[in-house]
């Protein structure tokens, strides 16, 4: 709910929900320089999406002992940390999208994609 607020100031500044209109749009002008504040507080709202540093403490005090470490073995915890780091890429995919994308070379938008992942991690 909160990331969608913070992403309606850039849905209603491109006047649609397609993505090749956002990437358009910022030929002239990146969404990450329209206001860095909005961009860093939905960074921050992704850290809290992911679970991530500082706001990792989802699990009850009683499970951070020992949590889903014991009680999955080997293919669950394998999956649930895949799941975890699958998240990491594709919200590092969405913020490159939407607020760094500004030309087609493709090894630079990996470069900022891969950016953005270290910052997650």
């Amino acid at each position: 709910m909160c990331i969608i607020l913070f992403f309606l100031k850039y849905i209603f500044l491109v006047l649609s929900l397609n993505i090749n209109k956002f990437l358009l749009y910022q030929e002239f002008f990146r969404f990450l320089f329209l206001n860095s504040l909005i961009v860093f507080i939905i960074f921050i709202i992704f850290l809290a999406e992911t679970n991530r540093a500082p706001f990792d403490f989802a699990e009850g005090e009683s499970e951070l002992v020992s949590g889903f470490n014991i009680e999955y073995r080997r293919g669950g915890f394998a999956l649930i940390f895949l799941a975890e780091y699958s998240i990491i890429l594709f919200l590092s995919i969405v913020f490159t999208f939407i607020f760094l994308f500004n030309s087609y070379l493709y090894l630079l938008f990996y470069l900022k994609l891969i950016l953005i992942a270290f910052f997650f991690i």
